[in-house]
């Protein structure tokens, strides 16, 4: 028995760690595009707020920067800001297209340059309206914005850097023009000091957030990931459809009764022909015809339910309800038929293909015990889809329908040629057998 878990560690676990820590930097990525989409739509917001004050209230704006230079500069400041950031933006978006990572010394130069701007503007204020004004105006709390916005940068270490770096700049500020950093004579410095310590704190906070945002999102993607291999190695084994059907279900087991489209399909003479082969000539030529005819049938939308050897069951119809069942089946069938036929030209082993198709209710659902279930249909129209493939072999045919089948495939078997009503083994009345070409 082939186990999920063997079947694991062939997938590489060094290719699951690639892939995790790709889809990793992508969601870093997304959020530092989103860190910046809100940084220029903040700037923008305070540019226009700006400019609509200056032209109702222009008395509030001379107040804040008595010269018309510096209302001038404060607009270059944030247009400049501005310009920056859509660089930013830029560059990010190329790291996604290009599967590529931010440089990290590209990361701390952006927070140097980012937090620097409160403070050009809080220079610019002090020379306006003073340092007492200013250093209690609304400069030094758009630190808070960086700081708080950082956390999306999912970095410890980076918010804390543009805590450190607001801290270090705003107290710079306040002491620049002190006669004496004596505590004694300037008590005031404990205010800045405190302020500027808050500030860092503030970073460092920022920091455990995006750490703890960083572990969400990596279990996220380690769970999605992990779903995701098992669903392709679920799905080499079982029908994808069935496996979409399973995981939404879990370990549910609900059953339901629907109309399906069975098809038996087989290969004739198969194993008298394998005697003379090696075991792996014979796994080969099956896995050859199977490809291409499961290719067909998936195409046609059709599940193969279980292989049966040289052969396998088929449905339309389940796990998913279509009311194309019968005439999918058949042009799948057909197909299939035609496709064999081009194969066997090349092939040193030729294969003689053999389908039944019959259409009625199937209990439809997980079947097994605690340990071990499969998805499966149950009921009288398997069995009797199974008698009617075995009939190839009375008539010679490759393709042969139940009355259901003809009658609900329209069009599509309309060339269909009546056997009359034969005998069906395991049966006791007669039924009408329709042969497709």
């Amino acid at each position: 028995m082939i186990r999920i878990r063997g079947m694991a560690e062939a997938a590489g676990p060094a290719d699951a760690s690639a892939e995790f820590n790709a889809a990793l930097m992508r969601q870093t990525l997304n959020t530092e595009l989103l860190r910046v989409k809100a940084l220029i739509a903040t700037a923008l917001i305070f540019l226009a707020i700006s400019a609509v004050t200056d032209v109702f209230e222009p008395r509030i704006v001379q107040w804040i920067w008595p010269s018309t230079v510096g209302v001038l500069a404060v607009y270059g400041i944030i247009a400049a800001f501005v310009a920056f950031e859509t660089l930013v933006l830029f560059r990010i978006k190329s790291d996604i297209r290009h599967g590529r990572d931010v440089p990290i010394v590209w990361r701390y130069v952006s927070v140097l340059v980012e937090t620097s701007l409160p403070t050009l503007v809080l220079m610019m204020q002090i020379e306006g309206i003073g340092p007492d004004k200013a250093l209690g105006f609304g400069a030094p709390l758009v630190y808070f914005i960086f700081i708080i916005l950082s956390t999306l940068r999912l970095d410890f270490w980076l918010s804390s850097f543009t805590g450190l770096v607001a801290a270090a700049e705003l107290l710079t500020v306040a002491l620049l023009d002190r006669p004496s950093i004596d505590v004694s004579q300037n008590p005031e410095i404990y205010y800045h000091g405190e302020r500027s310590f808050i500030i860092f704190l503030g970073g460092i906070l920022a920091g455990a957030v995006g750490v703890q945002l960083r572990r969400q999102f990596a279990a996220s993607i380690a769970a999605a990931s992990a779903r995701d291999r098992v669903t392709d190695l679920f799905g080499q084994h079982v029908s994808p459809q069935v496996v979409e059907r399973l995981m939404k279900e879990g370990t549910a087991e609900a059953r339901d009764i629907r109309e399906v489209a069975v098809m038996f399909v087989d290969f004739r003479g198969f194993t008298a022909a394998s005697r003379s082969k090696t075991p792996q000539e014979i796994v080969e030529r099956l896995d050859g015809a199977f490809a291409v005819l499961v290719d067909i049938l998936e195409r046609h939308g059709g599940i193969v339910n279980k292989f049966l050897g040289d052969g396998f069951l088929a449905l339309f119809g389940a796990p998913f309800e279509t009311r194309d069942a019968a005439p999918q089946a058949v042009a799948a069938a057909r197909e299939m038929v035609e496709a064999m036929d081009r194969v066997n030209v090349t092939s040193s082993w030729p294969l003689r293909i053999g389908i039944g198709i019959h259409l009625g209710e199937v209990v439809a659902g997980s079947v097994g015990s605690p340990r071990r279930k499969e998805y499966t249909v149950i009921g009288d129209t398997v069995n009797f889809a199974s008698r009617l493939e075995a009939l190839n072999k009375e008539f010679g045919s490759h393709l042969l329908i139940s009355r259901e089948v003809r009658d609900a495939a329209g069009d599509g078997a309309r060339d269909a040629v009546f056997h009359g009503e034969v005998a069906v083994r395991g049966y006791d009345r007669r039924f009408e057998v329709w042969q497709l070409q």
